[in-house]
């Protein structure tokens, strides 16, 4: 036998090896190791990866400038945190309470990008975790049952044609029709009043409650029930109120609206609009009743449309011979109101779609057959199920909104228990001009089978879709014999399955999606549609389903919508589900995950029995959300489904259990592996314990968090009022939730990791582990003070309805309204504005309580309790100063008592003048200045001034010369804001003085007491600061400041600069130019530095024009100024004592620096500055100064070189480093020019200094010969902003013309060049994207004989730059590019098109 080679392995062969990323449907390899952090994500790329779960990587979603993740993940095999990111620049360290905001944003968004439903169900699945009815993992429990009342079963055993029951679960109400009776009552009260209607002539046969039409009845009538008769359609108005007790109470009311149907109605279903459709027995017609305020000339109150028949049956009632002959009959309706469509379900199993188009249009768009199903899932999902045969029946229909998933619209239940999950798409989809487009096709997307029977075997093949995992099950009979199922967002499932054995009893089917499995496994293993589930056994025939309370939704997106997890503290009661019987109400809970471990944790047994339970959940749910449900519950949160009981129903023992995994399983903080960066403590990853908490926190205040605090509106009197947009109720449970966890924390602090201070450092072993731990405490205390900061400001939020919002409201300034009405919890719990309008609206409280005859002390002690950080004990004693400068402004007051007032009123304010705002001092200095206590202001402003600068911070920096980012400049700014109000009130001193005498009869008047008083406080300041502080010379206007001025500018360089100043401050430019001019000009010791500056700006302000002055004055100094300005300075090491001295006198002009200095010196690229300067026009002097240049500076390159070479041969290492190459140093010399000669195109032009860099480089060998870019000329040319154009007819000009070096083998350089610069140029447009962007022709003809050349010349040689080959291919393929882009010759094509 001959041998055969081996085949090579393919990758991926082996299921077990770990394979490439798409192959679990996960966003990336989960074993390949990241060396660098992804690139960013478009938004609609985002939409399709799965999310991360909260456990694991939030710098993904916000990234935190402090540390490079947020949630730690801590240690443990268990945990499946993301790898970490790579090393980031250190940056500033964040304040605790932005650091847990951050925090907070981070953990919200994660929750918030939690997928959307049709990321995970998609193909083929039976993944299900089914747990007992009785097991602590039981994902529905039944909670509350309710008996039928005896009365109503009484009048139930007495029908005598027929009967029916219902539910209204959103009402908490049930119904029963007895023959033409109808009784509804509310079946959680123990013995509840009947409401009936008894008014009927026919037997009843159905009904529904729907939404009324807008404007049709009374504002009191809140839903319209349909009751159907056998003859006719009766519409009833109902209200339904709250109760004070929680409960809802209900009211009929007549309409004398009805309908002769001439028909047997059966199924009604109701839009949101308010249309009602219905279908007669036995019949595949669909039928819409109209209702109207008054009857119209055309129509009547009432009347019904037949949307899918427009024959004489639509007015004529169906008999037998009138039919169709056919069997068909619809047996289900359903609406999804956020698309406007009408679903229907037939007997035969066919699907149709209508669209719903206002005001009464109906049209059929799609209609999908059991045979079209069929073949989807034969085709589509590659899979063969004896559930999903021919045999099989559709038995239900549910639909999906908009808002829960943008792509599926519709769920259909088989009696096999399959779910078929369907999407249908329109031409809206591809076409953006018609987003409201109806859907023209259905298709089937996923199949959800039932979970597998007991023992089951598993399948030898997997999910050909999902990759490998976990096998599917497609044969399982569990849930055959599904009757009827429903489907509540965010996917629960009900399904009544009817045993053969049993045929009158429902056994209950409940399953619920997994989100913290399919958050948790997602990352790993690819999204699957892990599903909880458990049996019910209710012991009778379900009559009805519905929802108690209103719908589920985490967000009002597809994108987080589902996420159970986030809303189980923000929404303790969680969705419940109303079943009824004949004999009784059943309610089912949905149950939380806290509620799950809580009862988890308390029926195990032992240690190990703990640790094996808590594994459990942390395998599956991952760590974060483990701690996380652990700490909840050590805060009472979770319930043990006792009816009865709440939260604190659970033991001590439970609370323990929780407190023990919570601490023992919270992981530690880490840091990242050291890559050449040394360790700080931002780069720590905090534990999961710190995770988790940052979670809860988050989720207890998720619908606070973004939420606006107030909105406005008019009651019913039509009054303005103020209203909290989040009710005062939630607001204290929340509050309650923040404080029992902060209470937990404080209890438990010596036992928790990171709260425990400086005993957790005693027990860190190496600096890594030291620093981890610092890194965890910084993260705990961060949380603690938003904790505390979320307590008091709810306080402050309740505190201010309490005290009529409105009326403080009100007294706010414009300003203020508008930043209240903007104001979230977000801004008033965390950012520096929202505590700053907090300030605001607690003066307006207590001046509001001070005017009402309260005491400030009272009032401002009382604030203080309930919120310490909206109202500190330094807030007080400014209410305490503001109080008194008020009573000191009343006119009737005594001047002593009112001057003692104000002085004590400033020794208030010097108390507090370290944290005594600006707007608050503003507002005391404003108020003394009316009063006239110069004197006190002044000194208020100084006592400010040195309180905010204690360690004289700013006297330094000045003393330092003011150094650029400096943090000590701050300091100085806060000075000089209180030096300013100093300057306001000499000013208005000034003011006040100038209009009395300052004696009368030899004696000083008031204000001048005033005056001296004033001055005598800024004379006897010790603020070295405040007397180096000349600015307010300035701003005094009058005609002394001048004159003073003036006469000291020609003594003294600093009054000249002020003077300049004074000049430019009023618009006076020009005599600002002067002085900038003659100050140049002056004898002073200035440097040339200096003096450039002083002419730049007299440059400046003699080119503005000004008042008063003529144009001709305006040009002659202009003229002057620049030339003295047109000059530079180039200081040579070996020359500097020298120039410096020389230059450092009066200003020389242009030409003798050129001929004294530039050109003697051979400085070649100032000489070309000066060219520009001097608007010089000779090609040739420039040219011959350009090639000096390159050969100079080439020249000086190559002996740095060779001086480096011989210093290398002779010291070794100790050298240096590598100096550039010629070409680079000549690059920089290029650029250089080209930026300072303001792309002059006399002293920079391009069609000369092209060819002339273009052959340096070929013979001076600067291309590959060297490691250099052979593409180097043409790439600086464009990088100076050169266009392509220009470049290109250059370089095609070099190669018609045949000069050295650029002859014969020598233009394959050319070639080269030429192929780049236009392949940039095509890269260029197709970058921009503009349809009219194109390439004139004569581009593809220089392409056209590159191409000609180079594929001649094959064989020759390039040496320096590319092979002959790999340029002939570069050429081809760029001349295919251009062929694309070359603009038409007019006359072809169509008008428009190219």
């Amino acid at each position: 036998m001959a041998m055969q080679t081996p085949g090579q392995a393919l990758p991926g062969a082996f299921l077990n090896t770990p394979a490439v990323a798409s192959r679990f449907n996960a966003p990336h390899d989960p074993v390949r190791r990241r060396l660098f952090p992804p690139a960013s994500v478009p938004p609609a790329a985002q939409q399709q990866q799965p999310r991360p779960a909260a456990s694991q990587d939030v710098a993904a979603v916000v990234p935190n400038p402090a540390r490079p993740a947020v949630f730690g993940s801590g240690s443990g095999a268990a945990d499946n945190g993301a790898a970490l990111p790579g090393p980031q620049a250190p940056a500033l360290p964040q304040p605790p309470l932005a650091k847990a905001a951050a925090l907070m944003n981070n953990a919200l968004a994660l929750d918030e990008h939690y997928p959307e439903l049709g990321n995970y169900c998609r193909q083929l699945s039976s993944d299900y975790e089914v747990a007992a009815a009785d097991s602590p993992w039981a994902p529905f429990q039944e909670t509350r049952k309710f008996q039928i009342p005896q009365c109503v079963l009484q009048q139930y055993q007495r029908g005598e044609v027929s009967t029916a029951m219902g539910l209204f679960a959103e009402l908490n109400h049930a119904w029963v029709a007895i023959d033409n009776c109808l009784y509804l009552w509310d079946y959680t009260h123990p013995n509840p009043e009947l409401i009936g209607y008894e008014d009927g002539q026919y037997s009843i046969t159905a009904v529904k409650l729907v939404a009324p039409k807008p404007g049709v009845f009374n504002s009191i009538i809140n839903h319209i029930l349909v009751v159907a008769t056998s003859r006719d359609m009766i519409l009833l108005g109902l209200s339904a109120k709250q109760a004070p007790t929680g409960s809802k109470t209900i009211e009929l009311y007549g309409t004398k609206m009805a309908l002769n149907t001439n028909g047997n109605p059966y199924l009604i279903a109701g839009s949101a609009s308010g249309r009602v459709f219905f279908v007669n027995r036995n019949e595949s017609d669909i039928y819409e009743l109209y209702y109207q305020q008054e009857e119209k000339w055309f129509s009547s109150r009432t009347g019904k449309i037949n949307h899918t028949d427009k024959s004489w049956s639509t007015v004529v009632p169906r008999q037998p011979f009138w039919g169709r002959g056919t069997a068909e009959h619809i047996v289900d309706l359903a609406i999804d109101d956020s698309r406007n469509l009408l679903y229907t379900l037939s007997s035969v199993s066919t699907v149709r779609t209508y669209s719903m188009e206002a005001p009464d249009k109906l049209t059929k768009v799609i209609e999908k057959t059991k045979n079209d199903i069929l073949r989807d899932i034969a085709h589509a999902l590659s899979v063969a199920s004896p559930l999903l045969t021919e045999r099989m029946r559709i038995v239900s229909i549910s639909p999906i909104s908009v808002t829960e998933d943008n792509k599926l619209h519709l769920m259909a239940l088989t009696d096999t228990g399959c779910r078929l999950f369907m999407s249908a798409t329109s031409a809206s989809s591809y076409m953006l001009t018609a987003p409201g487009r109806a859907p023209q096709s259905m298709q089937l997307q996923s199949v959800k089978f039932p979970p597998p029977e007991a023992g089951q075997r598993r399948p030898p093949q997997a999910d050909p879709f999902n990759g490998p995992g976990e096998p599917i099950y497609t044969g399982s009979n569990t849930l055959t014999g599904s009757r009827r199922g429903a489907r509540f967002p965010p996917g629960y499932f009900i399904d009544f399955v009817s045993r053969p054995e049993r045929p009158e009893y429902d056994v209950l089917f409940f399953a619920a999606p997994d989100s913290g499995r399919i958050k948790n496994n997602g990352r790993t293993q690819g999204l699957k549609f892990y599903e909880q589930a458990n049996w019910i056994d209710i012991g009778a025939r379900a009559e009805d389903i519905g929802l108690v309370g209103k719908p589920f939704s985490a967000t009002n997106q597809p994108t987080g919508f589902g996420n159970e997890l986030a809303v189980q503290f923000d929404d303790p009661s969680g969705s419940e589900f109303a079943i009824l019987t004949n004999a009784a109400v059943h309610i089912i809970k949905r149950r939380r995950l806290v509620d799950i471990f809580a009862s988890a944790i308390r029926t195990t047994a032992g240690e190990e029995g703990l640790k094996s339970e808590v594994n459990k959940f942390l395998s599956a749910f991952g760590r974060v959300e483990t701690i996380t449900a652990a700490l909840a519950v050590a805060c009472r949160q979770g319930d043990l489904s006792q009816f009865g009981l709440g939260r604190s129903a659970l033991d001590q023992s439970t609370l323990d259990r929780a407190k023990q995994v919570f601490i023992n399983f919270g992981g530690n903080p880490t840091l990242p592996e050291p890559d050449g960066q040394p360790a700080t403590v931002d780069m720590v990853r905090p534990s999961s314990r710190h995770g988790a908490i940052t979670l809860y926190l988050s989720r207890l205040i998720r619908s606070l968090w973004k939420s606006k605090v107030i909105s406005t509106g008019a009651n019913g009197a039509g009054a303005f009022v103020v209203n909290s947009v989040i009710a005062q109720t939630k607001l204290r449970e929340v509050q309650d939730g923040v404080i029992a966890l902060r209470n937990f924390l404080n209890n438990n602090r010596p036992f928790i990791q990171g709260l425990s201070g400086s005993s957790d450092l005693q027990k860190a072993a190496t600096k890594q582990e030291e620093l981890a731990l610092q890194g965890e405490h910084q993260a705990m205390h961060a949380v603690e003070v938003l904790m505390t900061d979320i307590t008091e400001g709810i306080s402050f939020v309740t505190t201010l309805f309490e005290e009529r919002v409105t009326d403080i409201y009100t007294r706010l300034d414009e300003t203020s309204q508008r930043s209240l009405l903007e104001l979230t919890y977000e801004n008033l719990f965390s950012q520096a504005p929202g505590k700053q309008l907090a300030k605001v609206l607690v003066k307006a409280i207590v001046n509001r309580n001070i005017e009402n005859g309260s005491n400030v002390e009272t009032v401002a002690d009382a604030l203080r309790r309930k919120c310490g950080s909206f109202c500190s004990a330094d807030d007080v004693v400014v209410f305490k100063a503001q109080e008194q400068l008020k009573k000191a402004s009343e006119p009737s007051l005594n001047p002593n008592v009112s001057r003692t007032l104000l002085h004590d009123s400033l020794k208030h304010f010097e108390k507090v003048a370290t944290t005594l705002s600006h707007a608050n001092l503003e507002s005391a200095i404003q108020q003394y200045i009316h009063l006239k206590y110069y004197a006190g202001a002044i000194q208020l402003c100084l006592a400010v001034a040195e309180a905010k600068d204690r360690g004289k911070q700013a006297l330094y920096w000045v003393n330092d010369g003011k150094p650029d980012r400096d943090p000590r400049s701050k300091a100085f700014d806060q000075r000089k804001a209180c030096y300013h109000l100093v300057h306001q009130v000499l000013l208005d001193l000034d003011v006040a003085s100038s209009t009395e005498p300052e004696m009368i009869d030899n004696k000083p008047t008031l204000i001048a007491t005033k005056r001296a008083e004033a001055y005598n406080v800024v004379n006897s300041s010790t603020d070295e600061v405040f007397h180096g502080w000349t600015e307010r010379l300035l701003a005094i206007e009058s005609p002394y400041v001048t004159t003073f001025l003036r006469r000291l500018a020609s003594k003294d360089v600093a009054h000249a600069e002020l003077l300049y100043r004074f000049y430019t401050m009023r618009g006076m430019f020009f005599d600002a130019a002067k002085v900038q001019l003659s100050l140049a000009k002056s004898d002073f010791a200035l440097s040339i530095n200096d003096r450039l500056k002083l002419l730049s700006r007299a440059k400046t302000n003699a080119s503005v024009v000004t008042a008063g002055i003529s144009r001709q004055e305006q040009q002659f100094l202009n003229h002057e100024v620049t030339e003295l300005l047109d000059s530079d300075t180039r200081i040579a090491p070996e020359k500097q004592p020298e120039i410096q001295k020389a230059l450092d006198g009066k200003i020389q002009g242009l030409s003798d620096l050129y001929n004294s200095y530039a050109d003697q010196a051979g400085y070649h690229d100032l000489c070309l500055i000066m060219y520009h300067i001097a608007d010089l026009r000779n090609p040739t002097t420039v040219s011959q100064t350009w090639a000096s240049l390159i050969r100079q500076t080439h020249s000086e390159a190559v002996e740095r070189l060779a001086a480096y070479d011989r210093d290398r041969q002779a010291r070794g290492a100790a050298a240096g480093d590598h100096p550039a190459q010629p070409y680079e140093v000549l690059i920089a010399q290029i650029e250089a020019v080209r930026h300072r000669s303001s792309q002059d195109s006399f002293v920079f032009p391009v069609p000369t200094l092209l060819p002339d860099i273009c052959r340096y480089a070929v013979e001076n060998s600067q291309d590959g010969r060297i490691g250099a870019d052979v593409h180097w000329p043409v790439q600086l040319f464009l990088h100076l902003d050169v266009s392509h154009d220009l470049v290109v007819r250059v370089l095609e000009s070099m190669f018609e013309a045949q000069a050295v070096p650029f002859r014969g083998a020598g233009r394959a350089r050319l070639v080269e060049w030429i192929s780049h610069a236009v392949d940039l140029w095509a890269r260029d447009i197709g970058r921009h994207g503009r349809p009219d962007a194109r390439l004139e022709p004569w581009v593809a003809e220089l392409m056209a004989e590159c191409d000609a050349w180079a594929s001649s010349n094959i064989r020759g040689a390039n040496e320096g730059g590319a092979s002959m080959r790999d340029i002939a291919r570069n050429v081809k393929d760029v001349r295919r590019a251009v062929e694309g882009l070359v603009m038409a010759p007019v006359g072809r094509g169509s008008i428009g098109f190219f």
